[in-house]
């Protein structure tokens, strides 16, 4: 893959997943921090645009595209609980995150066919 192309996918992937995040914690922020229920539009318009960003990802299959995902949301979770939330993520979840994220990589880079 074109390291073009590869920076545009990551940047696709890492949007989306601060779009669902985002739009996830609305919903937290209502129903667990007692914030007004306008929130929930913030919340659903940011839902909408993940799920949209999340089809411009360039892979054939779709589950594929979500799987690869699975990924970078961990990541991007972790950075919004360090960044949001301002509590550090410990070395579990940094170990973690990097089996992940190789998980993804061989999901992305991998030669696909027949098993």
């Amino acid at each position: 893959m074109p390291t073009r192309e590869a920076a545009l996918m990551l940047l696709v992937y890492v949007g989306a997943a601060l779009f669902e995040i985002a739009g996830c914690f609305a919903f937290w922020a209502v129903l667990r921090l007692e914030r007004t229920a306008w929130w929930i539009i913030l919340g659903v318009a940011a839902l909408l645009l993940f799920a949209a960003l999340l089809t411009r990802i360039d892979v054939n299959l779709a589950g594929r595209a979500y799987a690869a995902y699975g990924g970078i949301y961990i990541v991007a979770s972790l950075a919004w609980l360090w960044l949001v939330e301002r509590q550090s993520p410990d070395r579990w979840d940094l170990v973690g995150a990097g089996l992940c994220v190789a998980g993804t990589l061989v999901i992305l880079m991998g030669r696909h066919g027949a098993i």
